[in-house]
């Protein structure tokens, strides 16, 4: 049997597994009836993770039964592949469920900012005879939670740093901040599907995006018609294809075609010289056209280091239009702004914007694009995600389950049937609901999944809500 080349690669959920997953049904313990798993950060680079992602996958891949021709398909490619495929289980679980997944799955609301060490999501079988289940979707469920919640904490701790510089010298940081970092990174990650949600787990922390397909996304999976927002700008063919005499008719026709009142658009300016541009370009011959225009000019270094580029631009531009001062105390460029979007990480950009504040010069005349940096450079040990079993149900009893290597301390897992309880404001911990304390009042886990039917709505105006409050306490704790 060949498999079904009509269908899209991976639709079918018993092949989206590690290998050796195909063999578990046979090792677990004689009279094994419940496996309960849990989905933590163990720490690494962050001290807190904005949850995110989860209803992604719910409801783009956990709502499509199981058939039979799934079965079949998998059947044929594990006995070729050498693993002990369990068929009869799954067509059981077919015929019983109607394809529907006998599983619970419990989450903390998207947009939670939870410290890390805390569990995040649990999940367990609900069909005695699916005690495989739990940990054949290991693989699925750990993938849908670790990438966009990476992205979105990145994305996060880039927001923290802004609001910190914001707060610190500018006028209006909750009405700047939206727009301070734009995602550039669509064509740097290595799929459409990895745009799409690593796009929209940046649009929880703002607003500005070139990823389109995060926009997709977003009205898919979380009821939102527009997450995000773009201006029009130039590349550097749009630039260079006038030629290196014409560079200042190539900035013209941009001022002509979106230069106007209220309007903003960028244009890349480093093609052949940026400090000439700025100075005898926009600063010169071209000043006038954009002052009359009533739009604002955003200008765009694409070279050098980000954080001496950007304070040479802002002081060329300075001496060229004019600043004010605002409230605060610090200089406000006139008509013009500057984006960075080359080299930026989390590094960098706190770079640029201590460079800047200590020259006297207000965060909201920057903003930052940022490509690799946010979208695809981390990996699940950025956040060393891990899902574990904590619990077995056996022969009617509960047994504890964990894992306590002696060559490493930090890769031990946690005991028990386990939840998340408290909130932002008492605190989160982890708590053992078959311990002292129960199931604590203030649970703040939720039942997202439970045999095929998923729950409330993520709509993603709330997460954005929550993931808000969390990083605006984030941003008062940090220095500048």
């Amino acid at each position: 049997m060949t498999s079904n080349l009509s269908s899209p690669l991976g639709s079918n959920l018993l092949l989206r597994t590690d290998s050796y997953k195909a063999s578990h049904w046979l090792q677990y313990p004689p009279g094994t009836q419940t496996v309960f798993s849990y989905v933590e950060s163990r720490g690494g680079a962050f001290r807190h993770a904005v949850f995110f992602g989860l209803h992604a996958w719910l409801r783009e891949y956990l709502s499509t039964p199981v058939t039979r021709d799934d079965v079949d398909e998998a059947t044929a490619i594990f006995g070729l592949h050498g693993e002990p495929f369990n068929r009869e289980g799954w067509l059981r679980l077919v015929e019983r469920h109607g394809g529907r997944l006998p599983l619970r799955i419990r989450a903390v609301p998207e947009g939670s900012v939870v410290p890390v060490h805390n569990v995040l999501a649990t999940v367990e079988n609900t069909d005695p005879d699916c005690f495989w289940l739990t940990s054949y979707l290991e693989t699925e469920l750990l993938r849908a939670i670790w990438y966009p919640t990476t992205v979105a904490t990145i994305s996060a701790a880039a927001k923290a740093v802004l609001l910190r510089y914001l707060e610190a010298n500018s006028d209006d940081p909750e009405g700047q901040i939206g727009f301070k970092l734009h995602d550039f990174g669509a064509r740097g990650v290595s799929s459409n599907e990895s745009a799409a949600l690593g796009g929209l787990a940046h649009l929880v922390n703002f607003q500005g995006t070139d990823t389109v397909m995060a926009l997709v996304a977003g009205r898919r999976w979380y009821g939102c018609e527009m997450a995000g927002f773009s201006i029009p700008a130039a590349e550097h063919s749009t630039i260079t294809g006038w030629g290196r005499d014409h560079e200042a008719d190539a900035y013209r026709n941009m001022v002509a075609q979106f230069g106007k009142p209220g309007a903003v658009f960028a244009v890349v300016s480093d093609s052949y010289d940026i400090f000439n541009a700025c100075d005898r370009l926009w600063g010169g011959e071209l000043k006038e056209v954009v002052e009359r225009s009533g739009a604002t000019l955003v200008v765009r270094p694409d070279s050098g280091d980000p954080a001496e580029t950007v304070l040479k631009v802002a002081n060329i531009l300075a001496a060229r239009f004019g600043t004010t001062t605002n409230r605060k105390g610090y200089r406000v460029l006139k008509m013009v702004r500057i984006i960075q979007g080359d080299g930026i990480d989390l590094r960098s950009l706190r770079t640029v914007l201590a460079n800047l504040h200590h020259h006297g010069f207000a965060a909201e005349n920057v903003a930052f694009g940022m490509g690799g940096g946010l979208l695809q450079q981390c990996n699940r040990d950025t956040l060393q995600w891990a899902m574990k079993c904590s619990a077995m149900q056996v022969d009617g009893a509960w047994r504890e389950v964990f894992k306590q290597p002696v060559g490493d301390a930090s890769k031990a897992s946690k005991k028990g049937r386990l939840t998340l309880a408290g909130g932002a404001a008492d605190g989160w911990r982890t708590v053992r609901i078959d311990g002292p304390e129960g199931m604590p009042a203030d649970d703040a886990l939720e039942t997202v999944y439970e045999d095929g039917e998923l729950g409330r709505m993520q709509v993603f105006d709330d997460v954005r809500v929550r993931a808000a409050a969390g990083v605006a306490r984030l941003a008062d704790a940090l220095p500048l």
